[in-house]
C-alpha cells in the first residue's frame, strides 16, 4: 500500500511538474528519458541496439498505468525518432482498458518500426489495440517482472520496461498516440 501511495504521488508531482515547464526544458526532459531508456533496453536485449539503427525509426514513452479491478487506465508522453532524417517528432499517449487486476505501474515503452510504412501510420495515426497479462512487482532496482503481451501493430516490434510498481492484470487495452502540439513547434 505505501508502493502504491508513492506512486501516485509521484504520479501527481510529475503532472504538477509538467505543465509549469517550458518547452525546452519538456523537450530535454524526454530526450534524457529516451537515453536512459535505450542504455537499459541494450543492456538487456543486446540485439536491440542493432535492430533500432537498421529500422526506419524508433519511439520510447515514459507510462504511468493504473488497473482497478476491471478498469485500467495509462498516460505519458515520449518522442518519435526518425531514422532516415534524424527528426524527434514528440508525442503524447493515453489508453484505457478492460479487464481484471489491481495496481499502479510506472514503465517505459520502446517501439522499433521496421519499416516507412509502419512508422507513418505511428505517427499520423497513433493506435495500438492490445491483450496484455503482467504481474510486477519492482520498486527501484529490487523487484521483477513478468509480462507478455500481443500487441497489435504490423511492422512493429515493442519492448516495455517496468521502472516500478505492483501490478496483477490481465486486460484488453486501447491506446493512442497523438503528437504534441505544444512541443512539436
Amino acid at each position: 500500500m505505501k508502493l502504491l501511495s508513492t506512486s501516485l504521488l509521484s504520479l501527481l508531482l510529475i503532472s504538477t511538474a509538467c505543465f509549469g515547464a517550458s518547452v525546452a526544458t519538456e523537450q530535454q526532459d524526454i530526450r534524457t528519458m529516451r537515453k536512459e531508456v535505450l542504455e537499459r533496453l541494450y543492456s538487456e536485449e543486446p540485439g536491440a541496439r542493432e535492430e533500432i539503427r537498421r529500422a526506419a525509426g524508433y519511439g520510447v514513452f515514459s507510462n504511468v498505468g493504473v488497473n482497478l479491478v476491471f478498469f485500467s487506465a495509462a498516460g505519458g508522453n515520449g518522442v518519435v525518432r526518425d531514422n532516415a532524417n534524424k527528426r524527434d517528432i514528440y508525442m503524447n499517449m493515453a489508453s484505457a482498458g478492460l479487464g481484471i487486476g489491481l495496481g499502479i505501474k510506472d514503465f517505459r515503452g520502446v517501439f522499433v518500426f521496421h519499416d516507412r510504412e509502419a512508422l507513418d501510420n505511428f505517427i499520423e495515426k497513433g493506435w495500438d489495440f492490445s491483450g496484455q497479462a503482467d504481474a510486477a512487482v519492482k520498486s527501484g532496482k529490487k523487484g521483477d517482472e513478468a509480462s507478455g503481451s500481443a500487441t497489435v501493430i504490423p511492422g512493429v516490434t515493442v519492448y516495455q520496461l517496468t521502472e516500478n510498481g505492483i501490478a496483477l492484470q490481465a486486460t484488453l487495452q486501447g491506446t493512442k498516440y497523438w503528437k504534441s502540439k505544444r512541443l512539436n513547434q
